[in-house]
């Protein structure tokens, strides 16, 4: 039986360290027994990067962050949309990183949605229709799915235990392409007439991409699909459980600021959940990871933008020129912060990654709170009853109008964490750089490990 647990929360709108900080946990774990990263939200959309310390490079989507670490599990559960045909590309691209593996290694629940051609392309129509409005979505198609498999049944919904059979498969594939074509036949004129998203109107309008998407995800067929009693057997099995989320709480389908959300609970609750059926008794570690600067890549509100700190901050994996649009970055952002921690509830500690890019000779920004009027400062946000998207709005609009009150200090690692640990809650773990070997626990929030 599993007797330790963490479980990584993004605290941000994603990419704050999510990926490299599973890699770390899973290295240090491995001395003691086996290790399972389990997936508790989120899809194909996720890309976390791992870069070893011998120098590989791999953007982690479907396999667990962990891969790299001879012998660590991945168990994609439930709460998790599959999509074949790039989890089988991330297999063959792992391969070829000396990880021969990773299949072998991996867990699939028979109960997760598949996202599938038709979905990407629906996902892609809803949002090149919003125009100025959109929400920022990765363009993949998981919202689709997680909407279809919330409110559809029988053959609307393609789920992993499907793939067994091709046959299923390929009826299934048949009517979910039918009914979003019906669906979107007005959006997809337009889209034609616009000589845009060829390619997805392509897909909704192909009578064999049905049975060539079969063929294509027929290797997927050899994977370990399991029920929910299979998965919960590998868990006893396993040491230690790393729960690796994915995107971030401002982001979170309640939580986040909408309509610039996504359709996944990523607070951290199916984590607990899941962590409460099948290893009861584990001591657990809740890590919520934030960068020492505020970034967002694509649509929606990020109040501490500044255009020369994106320029003077590039990134090394993240893509500007894809679906999703534009990486932007910002100053360290507490009121976000705080808010995020109130949402999950609290955490065990900050994991507060990218130090060293901030750390020099100059000054270090950030906002501590939030100038509504010549009077008012706001240092946290609302939180509103579960579910109230109205007040989530509301928040979205605040974001809006509020004019960050920035302040700064010396540059210096020790101040920074001394800083954050008061202003946000305990730096637990810090991260100077990309490779396992640059995270070190923090005992006294400051430089002793």
């Amino acid at each position: 039986m599993a007797d330790h647990a963490h479980v990584v929360i993004d605290l941000g709108f994603g990419d704050q360290g999510k990926g490299t900080l599973t890699d770390f946990l899973v290295r240090e774990a491995s001395p003691r027994g086996t290790v399972a990263v389990v997936r508790y939200n989120g899809g194909a959309q996720a890309a976390h990067n791992v870069v070893t310390p011998d120098g590989r490079h791999h953007t982690f989507s479907q396999v667990g962050s962990g891969a790299f670490v001879a012998g660590a599990k991945t168990f994609l559960s439930r709460y998790v949309a599959l999509q074949p045909w790039a989890l089988q590309v991330e297999l063959r691209h792992l391969h070829g990183k000396g990880v021969r593996d990773a299949a072998d290694r991996l867990l699939v629940s028979e109960e997760a949605p598949i996202i599938t051609p038709f979905h990407r392309a629906a996902n892609r129509l809803r949002e090149w229709e919003r125009g100025g409005d959109a929400h920022g979505s990765c363009g993949i198609g998981f919202g689709e799915t997680v909407a279809d498999a919330r409110t559809l049944s029988g053959d609307d919904v393609l789920r992993a235990s499907d793939l067994r059979s091709g046959e299923a498969t390929q009826r299934k594939l048949a009517r979910i392409q039918e009914r979003k074509r019906d669906l979107l036949r007005d959006v997809a004129r337009a889209a034609w007439e616009a000589g845009v998203l060829t390619e997805e109107l392509q897909d909704l309008s192909d009578p064999r991409m049905a049975a060539v998407w079969t063929s294509a995800v027929e290797p997927t067929m050899a994977l370990r699909i399991v029920c929910e009693d299979e998965l919960a057997a590998a868990v006893r099995d396993s040491a230690t459980l790393v729960f690796e989320g994915a995107q971030g709480v401002l982001l979170d389908e309640w939580r986040g600021f909408h309509p610039h959300t996504t359709w996944s609970d990523c607070t951290g609750q199916n984590a607990m959940s899941l962590l409460a059926e099948w290893a009861p008794g584990a001591t657990v570690e809740r890590l919520g990871v934030l960068r020492a600067y505020a970034t967002r890549h694509g649509a929606g509100p990020l109040p501490t933008e500044d255009s020369a700190m994106t320029v003077a901050l590039p990134e090394s994996h993240n893509d500007h020129r894809g679906f999703q649009g534009a990486f932007r970055v910002g100053s360290f952002d507490a009121v976000l912060a705080r808010y995020a921690v109130a949402c999950v509830g609290g955490v065990d500690g900050i994991a507060l990654t990218c130090v060293d890019r901030v750390v020099g000779p100059g000054r270090w920004s950030y906002a501590d709170s939030y100038v509504l009027a010549p009077a008012t400062r706001l240092r946290t946000l609302p939180l509103g009853a579960h579910g109230d998207l109205a007040h989530q709005a509301s928040l979205t609009a605040l974001l809006g109008q509020a004019r960050p009150a920035f302040a700064d200090l010396p540059a210096a690692q020790d101040a920074i964490i001394e800083w954050v640990n008061e202003a946000v809650g305990s730096v637990r773990l810090i991260s100077t750089g990309p490779t396992a070997t640059d995270k070190r626990r923090v005992m006294d929030a400051l430089t002793g490990p």
